[in-house]
Order: C-alpha cells, then structure tokens, then sequence
C-alpha cells in the first residue's frame, strides 16, 4: 500500500490524536484500539468514554459532543466509515477513488478531502450535494471547515505555488472569495469559532495571518519568529475567539493574543502615543525598507511554553474548563498537558497536568454493524447515483435513483433512526463536557 501521502506521523506508527469541534472531547488511537476522552475534568482526571479495538486508524473525527464519529483505517484509507459509537453500530461505509487525506464536519456539512478533489455531504442524510474537482494538488490535505452553522465554510489551498486560501460557501455551494495570504504555499489553516475570520501560516513558517472569511481583508499579523525552515503543525482559535495558539516542528508552542480593539484604533489612527513600537514603525517607514517596517507593526506573542523535545507532531487547544482558561497540547508521542494561560503578557504558563495516551485500556466495546460497501468516485472519480442519502431516511441514494439502504445499526434498529439520533445528540455519550 502507498505511504499516506505525507503523512509522516501515520508512516511512523505514533499516536493519532484529535479535539473535536468546540474542544469538549479528545480522540485518540493507538495501534490496535481507539478512545474517546471527555475534557471536562482534565485539570485533574481524563475521562474515558470510550473505546473499542479496531483496525490502525489514521483518521477520526466526532461531531461535537453527539455520538457520531467518522473514522478511516490504514487498511483501507479510501473509505470513510460513520459510526454511531453510542450503540457501538456502523452506519454506513462510503468508498473513494483516492486516498481520504482529510475528513471535517460540522452541524450542516461533512467533507471529505481527497489529492485533487473535495466531497460535501449533507450530514443529515450523507448525501452528496457537490463535489469541488481538479483543485490544486494537495498532498497533505490541508483543508478546514468553521464549525458554525451560520457562517458554514470550507477553506482549502488555492495554489501550489502561492499561500492562496480559496474560501467556499458549503452551505449555498459556491466560491466565495480567495484570499492571497502568504508568497509561499500554505501549512496550516485554521477558521474562528464563528467563521468569520480564518487564520493561516505557510511554508516559511514565521509569520500568521488572521483574515475576514467573508471579504479577505487582513485583520492581524503575527511574528512566530524569525527562524526560517520552521513547520507550523497546529493552528487554532480558542472556543473565546481572543487568543490564536500554534505549534510547529520546534520545542515552542506560541500563544497570540488578538486585540481586536487595538486593532480598530490602529486603523483609525488612534495608536498610543506611548506605543514605542507603533510610534518606532510609524517614524522611520520613511526611509526604511518595507520588509523592516512589517516586522514592527507584527504581533508578538503573548505567552509561549517549552515542551521537553523538538520534531514531535502535537494538536493545540484553548478552551474554557470550569470557568478558567486552559491550554491543551495533545502530542503524538502520546501524553496530552493542560496549561494554564497567564492574565499578564510575557508571564509562565503553567503546567497543570500530564496525561498518558498510551496506558493500556481496562476494556474494549467491538464496533458492530453491516457494511453497506458504497462507492463513491469509482476509478474516474465521478459521484455513484448511491450516495447513501439513505442514512437519516432508509429510502432513495443522493439522487433519487438509488434504494441501497446503509447497514443496520445492532439490535434492530434502522439506520436512520440510529444516525438521527446520532447528528442530534440525542443520546449523550456519557462523561461530562467542558463548560466553553
């Protein structure tokens, strides 16, 4: 089988790890197995709510706190698998003509990102409502997907060559604007809890960018550091939208504080007078390389942590837990750290707590289910007429053609009933969520 397409942490055999949407819960997989945690008590406890044996994954993703999760294995990395882990049922199974490089889903949209191609399920039904073709090759899979229902959009690289984000409209299924972020190619895209505004990094790795989603204009600029070669892993608003936090291929985990007021009077003209750095910038642009200046007007980071190695792939978090404000750094060597973020700028986080991914698990619950084997794209790529809309309904496939019904959940349900109740979130799924 091919190498996962740049994927060295699933080359090297590490543990996959993964918040989902509004970082109330944390999936990780070892080899063999697969856990869900609940992060409400993570200050202390890291609660398990589930678990179960199945083959190597290298993908999961769970919607928010339901009990619907999409998974892909190293066994079969063209096919996408949604799982209701609640009732320990299968779904329904989808086959594509590539390998799944990403998959991203919301209350309204699941997409699944392929090299040149990018699949939009209706997620109520799985159904297929467009497929966004021949997009510049994208051998890591770099896409997002805000998870607000409001403002659903899709972002994914729009050059090979170039830091270009295009910017899609999911929900009324058309391109809405691209934003020429970055000289070099895109590393690492990252949407604000409301999906108004995205963030982005390139290749070189030294400087973020916050952007409107809806009308391209930049609204921060961030100094990561001047380093050159550095690789940004992780990029992500915290469940406030008031901090931007980034990892990359270095020890350093940087956290940005986005002064939105600030910013507003800086586009006004109404800088502090004894805003050194402002009044520094503002002075010698005159005869001072643009290049120079740029570097003046960049945000600095507001605090930053130091974890013990370099080279280590790790997923960052701010979110709310019992009313204070953490930072979490889930790493694929397999522990996950709660920080706390410091009220003053340039002050320590603080280290909290350090949990061990790679314990051995006290049980294991089987995934069960039939398999529906729907295929998606075929060799050329195209849609099948069975797009399995059939999921939430038990009737027609995307267009109407097509009476192939998902598998069966375990014990007799229907498959609509179980993945209805699955999207809503109607059965919790046990542990207790953070309070964002």
């Amino acid at each position: 089988m091919m190498s996962l397409l740049g994927r060295p942490d699933v080359d090297a055999g590490e543990v996959f790890v993964n918040f989902n949407q509004n970082i109330t819960s944390l999936a990780v997989a070892t080899s063999g197995s697969y856990s869900l945690y609940s992060l409400g008590s993570v200050d202390s406890t890291l609660d398990k709510i589930y678990n179960t044996k199945c083959d190597d994954l290298f993908l999961i993703e769970r919607l928010f706190e339901s009990s619907l999760v999409a998974i892909v294995s190293q066994r079969a990395p063209r096919k996408l698998k949604v799982c209701h882990f609640k009732k320990q049922s299968e779904i329904c199974n989808y086959s594509y003509s590539n390998t799944i490089l990403a998959v991203k889903l919301n209350r309204e949209r699941l997409i699944v990102c392929l090299e040149e191609s990018l699949y939009i399920h209706n997620i109520q039904d799985m159904k297929v409502v467009h497929t966004i073709r021949d997009t510049p090759c994208n051998q890591l899979g770099l896409c997002a997907l805000s998870s607000s229902s409001e403002h659903c959009y899709l972002a994914y690289p729009g050059s090979v060559t170039a830091g270009e984000v295009q910017i899609f409209d999911a929900i009324n299924l058309h391109a809405k604007t691209m934003i020429p972020a970055h000289d070099t190619p895109l590393a690492a895209i990252a949407f604000s809890p409301s999906g108004t505004e995205i963030a982005t990094a390139s290749e070189r790795g030294t400087v973020i960018r916050v952007f409107s989603s809806q009308d391209g204009s930049r609204l921060f600029e961030l100094r990561r550091g001047l380093k050159r070669c550095v690789s940004i892993v992780s990029l992500s608003f915290s469940t406030c939208a008031e901090y931007l936090v980034s990892s990359s291929n270095t020890e350093t985990v940087h956290i940005f504080r986005l002064d939105r007021s600030a910013a507003e009077n800086n586009d006004h003209g109404k800088q502090s007078s004894d805003d050194w750095m402002g009044f520094l910038s503002k002075t010698v642009t005159s005869y001072l390389p643009t290049q120079v200046t740029d570097v003046f007007s960049q945000g600095r980071a507001f605090a930053s942590v130091t974890l013990p190695e370099a080279g280590v792939r790790r997923m960052c978090a701010i979110t709310t837990i019992q009313k204070q404000l953490r930072l979490l750094i889930a790493s694929q060597d397999g522990y996950l750290y709660v920080y706390s973020i410091p009220s003053i700028e340039g002050a320590e986080c603080q280290l909290i707590k350090r949990h061990d991914l790679r314990l051995d698990d006290s049980y294991a619950m089987d995934v069960k289910g039939l398999n529906s084997n729907v295929s998606i794209g075929g060799a050329a790529g195209v849609p099948s007429a069975a797009a399995a809309a059939a999921a939430a309904s038990g009737g027609a496939g995307g267009d109407g053609k097509s009476t192939e019904k998902p598998g069966s959940s375990t014990g007799g349900g229907n498959a609509g009933a179980s993945y209805a109740s699955a999207v809503k979130g109607d059965e919790p799924a046990g542990g207790a969520s953070s309070s964002t």
